[in-house]
């Protein structure tokens, strides 16, 4: 096939850039807590409205051969199309060169001119969609909306927490959150179930740990936010969970706190289909499956194949039988599908005690221990390391080396973020960037989140959940624009500063 005479876009070297300047407007809520407000602007960066056209599977992204054909196929349509190369961002653990080839046609002022030409695209057999240039990463963004809360330990007398409320299956605005707990400063939390397709909606999406408890498993080996001594000693590190039920000599693994037996949210567990490593968004399943259930779990439990057994506080069985009911206040449930039916039938006999033993391990072997002032948020990927920008994003998940078009706009693209860091002098910052908003805030993409960071003086810092989830109140009210069209999105867990 001949190569269709189109103009190549090469996106610039991404380690380079500076943060843009901004000016910042400071307040001091508290002894050692204090906020900043500022807007990143850029100038010379000219976003505009355009129309991409979209590869197989609504890839933003495809191959060389497919791009130069597409724009012929355009060109013969009428249209002038203009081809792009976009380059790997310099993440630790990605290659470097081109990540794939973008097709594109026109530049216009406003979204209905470039929906109306998508229009157009669309009729001519393409897949097109409206988009603004300002997301790029090949780009400058004109402007970036941030808040930023910074808290010394040294200074602050109260505490910091993840908390998700009073039961793991709850969903609740960051903002009411707070407002219920008269916290000083909350953003939102870890990633969670949205859709019953995919387990109970609110629950943890990652390892979750609130008052000493573990309430969800690791998903992997992904970053976390400790907060030990009440966020007086906080650090970030990539941790791993594992549990397992005893009945006399037997044993059983644990693969899951708090979840629907079988599905597994972002993957990341053995025995997992498709992948046991961790995969942003995406559902795994899980025949085997072994599942606990605390007290903090106040709802309906799942239903459906399998068996269940009842323990009192002390792990005695009390009832088993088929699955469903409540957890027990003071007990808890332990879920088995598929084999993991079978042992429970099998050992789970009334009067038996089942004992669970929990290990948390960081990526040195070391085992992480919890008491009750003690709480943990995960997400993903690590940002900073060391004080270096250290983008993990193959590693946890949020992209895919061998796919480039998995996970393009949750990483590459710019959005709505929140981000944990601790700077060398001990303080946590809590920080979130409005996105999807063209003209007024753009959102950082994650390299960009790790360079903010970093320019905040973070020697480590993780990105949490982003998109329509990242919020951040002050004093129980809500100070950033989420991105929802409804607005504040209610979330799973949260980090609440509290007097």
């Amino acid at each position: 096939m001949a190569v269709v005479a189109t103009v190549a876009v090469s996106a610039p070297a991404q380690a380079a850039p500076p943060v843009p300047d901004a000016t910042w407007t400071t307040r001091t809520v508290a002894p050692g807590v204090q906020i900043r407000t500022g807007v990143l602007r850029e100038t010379d960066a000219k976003p505009s409205w355009t129309v991409t056209v979209r590869a197989a599977g609504s890839a933003p992204v495809g191959g060389r051969s497919w791009a130069d054909s597409t724009a012929g196929r355009l060109r013969a349509a009428g249209f002038v199309p203009r081809v792009e190369r976009v380059d790997w961002p310099g993440y630790s653990d990605t290659p470097h060169g081109t990540l794939g080839w973008r097709v594109r046609v026109g530049s216009y002022g406003g979204q209905d001119e470039a929906r109306s030409v998508s229009a157009k695209v669309a009729e001519s057999g393409f897949d097109p969609v409206a988009d603004w240039t300002g997301y790029d990463a090949q780009q400058p963004a004109d402007r970036q909306s941030v808040h930023l809360a910074v808290i010394d330990p040294g200074a602050f007398t109260g505490t910091v927490e993840a908390t998700h409320g009073s039961s793991v299956a709850d969903r609740e605005r960051t903002s009411s959150l707070a407002a219920r707990l008269r916290s000083l400063v909350a953003v939102n939390g870890g990633f969670f179930v949205t859709s019953g397709a995919d387990g109970v909606p609110g629950t943890t999406a990652g390892l979750s740990v609130h008052h000493g408890a573990l309430d969800s498993m690791a998903v992997g080996s992904r970053a976390a936010l400790v907060l030990a001594d009440g966020g007086r000693r906080a650090r970030i590190a990539d941790l791993t969970s594992t549990v397992t039920a005893r009945a006399g000599s037997s044993r059983y693994a644990v693969e899951g706190v708090n979840r629907v037996p079988g599905a597994v949210r972002n993957c990341g567990r053995p025995g997992g289909v498709p992948t046991e490593r961790p995969r942003q968004d995406v559902t795994c399943t899980r025949a085997d499956d072994l599942v606990a259930f605390t007290p903090r779990f106040r709802t309906d439990l799942p239903t459906g194949p399998g068996a269940q057994v009842v323990l009192d506080a002390d792990g005695r069985v009390v009832a088993a039988g088929a699955r469903g009911g409540t957890v027990p206040d003071g007990g808890s449930v332990l879920q088995g599908t598929g084999a993991a039916a079978d042992w429970l039938t099998a050992e789970g006999r009334p009067g038996t005690r089942i004992a669970l033993t929990e290990t948390v391990r960081d990526t040195s072997g070391h085992q992480v221990r919890w008491d009750g002032d003690d709480s943990v948020v995960s997400a993903a990927p690590t940002l900073v390391e060391g004080g270096r920008i250290a983008v993990d994003a193959a590693t946890e998940g949020t992209l895919d080396p061998r796919d480039p078009a998995f996970g393009y706009a949750w990483s590459n693209a710019r959005q709505p973020r929140t981000m944990a860091g601790i700077d060398g002098r001990g303080r946590l910052l809590l920080a979130t960037v409005d996105g999807r908003q063209p003209g007024v805030s753009a959102g950082f993409t994650l390299l960009e989140a790790a360079r903010f960071m970093r320019s905040l003086g973070a020697r480590e810092a993780l990105n949490l959940d982003g998109g329509g989830s990242s919020a951040m109140a002050v004093d129980g009210a809500l100070v950033n624009v989420p991105s929802d069209a409804a607005g504040e999105r209610a979330v799973g867990d949260t980090v609440q500063v509290l007097p």
